[in-house]
């Protein structure tokens, strides 16, 4: 059985495996959009809409920690968007989680209901309740973002089979190390490698894996027409960091638990959400489904200012948007238009001394 220590092992040296004497140990940057091509085309690179040796060689890396085939995609809503427009016809019903990542359900109001399909939610937490027959698609999102609430991936990527749809798992906020959901059944896995894979916040990358074969060929053929395919500068950067990926994730969740329980026992701090803390709703089927309890953080606070004032006062929080970056960021969800209380603070969690950091919010708390 493969661990996720063996992948951390061979990813860094992944490249290895390829290589002849006097070949570069670092990934080579190509950004050509044409290629030499004399005479009958097939067999090699013929366009840049269509191959590039460096997200190919990202691809490769991203095979290797899903352990299924990989496509690289320009954004994470770009890889959400892949399946939707390559698998969805007039007629279907799809199903996504109420309380999950907001644009995805901005992208099927906004387009998929144009085009004649039936959009539904449900809330994560109750997720299984009402059955899944009738529908073609199902998103899902565990734990969900913003607020981490989790449903059982294994029974809802079964039902989902078994009713004859297709199951797409948003695993962004776990990454591969984290949890993986294609060994718990489900069809399809979509993910913004933007964030704790990227990891820099230098770079807007997504990919998609299934070990479907159909489905893959249908989602590669719709990347390559739509032209929703990856710039070589930003492959080369994930290349780069997916080679630490598996130290700064340990790092982000081995932190956030402690800061997680800190928080939890602060006066000023009116509620926390984290799988980790063994009060939490989700937290036995955390311990059942994923490796690690993640990097985020969902902390509630008195008010809109005080949630302010905490973000802004910490000299070690980013007052940003998106999340798994090396530096702990934070921000108040509602501005976004989530369902959240408006002194609901979405913590990422990065990878300063867990002390310092501590430290930091602490005073800003205070």
């Amino acid at each position: 059985m493969t661990t996720d220590n063996d992948r951390a092992a061979r990813l860094i040296h992944h490249r290895r495996e390829g290589l002849a004497k006097g070949d570069p140990v670092a990934l080579p940057l190509s950004v050509s959009s044409m290629f030499h091509l004399p005479g009958d085309p097939a067999g090699v690179p013929g366009y840049g809409r269509s191959a590039n040796q460096t997200w190919e060689a990202t691809e490769a890396a991203l095979a290797l920690l899903e352990d299924a085939p990989c496509l690289l995609f320009p954004s994470g809503m770009a890889a959400i968007a892949a399946p939707f427009f390559a698998l969805l016809k007039s007629g279907d019903r799809i199903l996504l989680p109420s309380d999950g990542y907001f644009a995805s359900r901005a992208l099927a109001d906004g387009f998929l209901s144009r085009m004649g399909v039936t959009i539904e939610t449900r809330p994560t937490a109750r997720f299984e309740e009402g059955g899944f027959a009738g529908y073609a698609m199902v998103l899902i999102e565990t734990p969900s973002n913003p607020f981490l609430d989790l449903c059982d991936l294994r029974a809802v990527c079964a039902a989902v089979r078994a009713a004859g749809g297709i199951s797409v798992v948003d695993n962004t906020t776990s990454t591969p190390f984290g949890q993986r959901p294609l060994d718990l059944g489900a069809d399809m896995v979509v993910a913004s490698d933007t964030k704790a894979p990227g990891g820099h916040s230098d770079l807007l990358l997504g990919h998609v894996a299934t070990r479907d074969a159909d489905l893959m060929e249908a989602v590669r053929g719709w990347r390559g027409l739509s032209g929703a395919i990856p710039g070589g500068l930003e492959a080369w950067l994930l290349h780069r960091s997916l080679e630490t990926l598996e130290m700064r994730f340990d790092r982000m969740c081995t932190s956030a638990q402690i800061i997680a329980e800190r928080l939890r026992d602060h006066p000023l701090v009116r509620a926390v959400r984290y799988p980790g803390l063994p009060g939490d709703p989700g937290h036995a089927l955390a311990r059942a489904q994923m490796a690690r309890f993640g990097f985020l953080i969902s902390v509630t606070l008195a008010d809109a200012d005080a949630a302010e004032g905490f973000i802004d006062g910490c000299a070690l929080l980013q007052p940003a948007t998106s999340f798994g970056g090396v530096h702990s960021s934070a921000e108040r969800r509602i501005r976004w238009g989530d369902a959240v209380d408006p002194g609901a603070v979405r913590l990422s969690v990065g990878c300063e001394p867990v002390e310092e950091l501590w430290a930091a919010l602490a005073a800003a708390l205070d």
